[in-house]
């Protein structure tokens, strides 16, 4: 399959560029991946395709302010630098703009050298690997120096920072939000529970693939960059228990569902457990782990339109997206939601 083969014509305007007012407030298009059959929803009518005994499954990693703009000490050049991936030691994959001024030994000076970063390594697209230098908590520094990443098809500013948050965040790590999450409201997860259907939280943190398009035509030469994910006992043993009882496990965002799948291509079962997944899902791929998904509208030739045709089918998907666009849904991050079911 080409990267082609998963292609749409999308109005610049359908792109949404801001969050609505209500998160709940967005569309559901809902689509049945067995008859292909589409409804038109709104996204508090999900508790009406939950069943007692299912378990919902939340990625409730926290965005983090991650791109920084400094000043390179040896020219004063402005650099951004978008941090994506936590290396330990103080050590930072990061993206970089504009790369040519940044080979290694190289210093980048923030907030008057209340961070600096010096560039231990140099990779193609963009991608360094720096050491940072700091006196104090990194993500408070950070939280006083950086920006929310929003994706480059965003620009407008964003008024509320946390609107590019899930109301769940919780473990800091992300460079880009689980978007799929943002619609979920506090007192909307208070009514899935009364209903009798479960939640259960992993984590993975997104990471460049977020920001990376393909640039293969043929799929199957594509490499996906690795992300760290976390499943513990508690949602482990419950996912476990779900499958036993024959109840869904429906998972809110591909990266749930890439970690779910992940765990499950390893062991054949959940368990606890944290690593680095490159897991690409496309058709042709069964899933084992996840039975419904909820989720945003993706951009067209995206690995993320290649995962939801995997479980839908690429047909069902491409006509989903066409009634999308005839009746004006809100796409991307911003935008509004789909349940394949």
């Amino acid at each position: 399959m080409t990267t082609d083969d998963f292609d749409f014509n999308l109005p610049e305007k359908l792109i949404a560029q801001t969050p609505l007012e209500k998160r709940d407030a967005s569309r559901l298009l809902v689509l049945d991946k067995k008859s292909g059959a589409i409804e038109h929803r709104h996204f508090t009518d999900i508790l009406d395709y939950l069943e007692p005994g299912d378990t919902l499954v939340l990625n409730d990693t926290k965005v983090m302010p991650a791109r920084l703009y400094g000043i390179k000490e040896e020219t004063g050049a402005v650099i951004e630098i978008l941090m994506l991936k936590d290396l330990g030691h103080d050590t930072w994959e990061c993206l970089v703009k504009p790369a040519k001024r940044i080979k290694e030994g190289v210093v980048v000076n923030f907030g008057e050298g209340q961070l600096k970063a010096q560039c231990i390594a140099s990779f193609p697209d963009g991608l360094r690997h720096f050491k940072l230098i700091y006196s104090g908590i990194l993500y408070e520094i950070l939280d006083q120096l950086g920006e929310m990443p929003l994706p480059p098809y965003i620009h407008e500013k964003l008024t509320d920072q946390n609107r590019y948050q899930t109301v769940y965040a919780k473990n800091i790590g992300s460079a880009a939000a689980p978007t799929a999450g943002l619609h979920f409201t506090t007192e909307l997860l208070k009514k899935v529970k009364e209903k009798g259907v479960h939640i259960a939280y992993i984590t993975l943190h997104v990471g460049l693939g977020t920001f990376r398009p393909v640039a293969v035509e043929n799929i199957d030469e594509h490499k996906m960059h690795s992300e760290f994910y976390i499943m513990d006992k508690k949602t482990a043993d419950l996912l476990n228990q779900t499958k036993e009882d024959g109840h869904n496990i429906i998972s809110v965002g591909t990266t749930s569902t890439r970690t779910l799948e992940t765990v499950m291509n390893l062991y054949g079962t959940f368990k606890p457990c944290s690593g680095f997944t490159d897991i690409f899902i496309y058709p042709g791929y069964k899933f084992k782990a996840v039975d419904k998904l909820i989720t945003n509208f993706h951009l067209p030739k995206s690995t993320l339109i290649m995962l939801v045709s995997a479980l839908a089918g690429r047909d069902n998907i491409l006509k989903a997206y066409e009634e999308a666009v005839k009746k004006e849904y809100r796409f991307f991050s911003f935008g509004d939601s789909m349940l394949i079911k």
